[in-house]
């Protein structure tokens, strides 16, 4: 007989502006037994951010004691800020060991290593379309320069591209539409086995 797994980690992607953090909190807020990922980070600590809530904050030594000893699972490095992020050993497997369903906030590669290691399901958060995407980023975004934006939008064509067939579910996350993202990724989890009601 085979042994049952249990479901406990989703990964939740997109583009940057795609709605992917709003999703993850509103889920958070309605299911107590779900948490989220706390990836480690080598950029300095903002006002109002907390070790262990926001990020795990590191120098660039700690960063690589803790690479070297295994207890980063996958990271990449951000060239445009000089910053290294990684995925958490301890964090997950704490969060794990309290009986959380975990949502990772991760890219490709972190995706497809928590899918083989873990069975995570990955989902993807599609904009309605380009224009649209496009338009929301200006909105949210108005300090960045031409050049900043165009480097930001190539980055979300290549992951939609590329990236997004990639992930086992993509779902459009449309212009005041939330609730509907939500009921798509809690119908989601409750196909794939997640038990969100303990």
């Amino acid at each position: 007989m085979e042994a049952v797994t249990v479901k406990q980690v989703v990964v939740i992607a997109g583009p940057s502006g795609s709605g992917k953090n709003v999703v993850i909190n509103e889920i958070l807020k309605r299911y107590p037994n779900c948490a989220r990922l706390v990836t480690a980070t080598t950029r300095a600590m903002r006002p109002g951010e907390q070790e262990g809530v926001d990020y795990y904050f590191m120098s660039q030594e700690q960063f690589d004691e803790q690479l070297s000893a295994g207890n980063i699972l996958e990271h990449r490095f951000v060239p445009a800020l000089n910053t290294y992020y990684g995925t958490y050993l301890p964090d997950l497997a704490k969060r794990m060991s309290e009986g959380k369903i975990v949502f990772a906030q991760v890219d490709i590669e972190g995706a497809r290593l928590l899918k083989s290691r873990y069975g995570a399901t990955t989902i993807f958060i599609m904009p309605e379309s380009l224009e649209q995407f496009r338009a929301r980023l200006h909105v949210r975004n108005p300090e960045w320069s031409e050049i900043e934006f165009k480097a930001r939008m190539k980055v979300t064509e290549q992951e939609l591209h590329e990236h997004a067939p990639q992930y086992d579910y993509r779902i459009v996350n449309a212009d005041g539409k939330l609730e509907d993202t939500l009921r798509e990724v809690v119908e989601i989890m409750q196909k794939e086995g997640y038990n969100l009601s303990t």
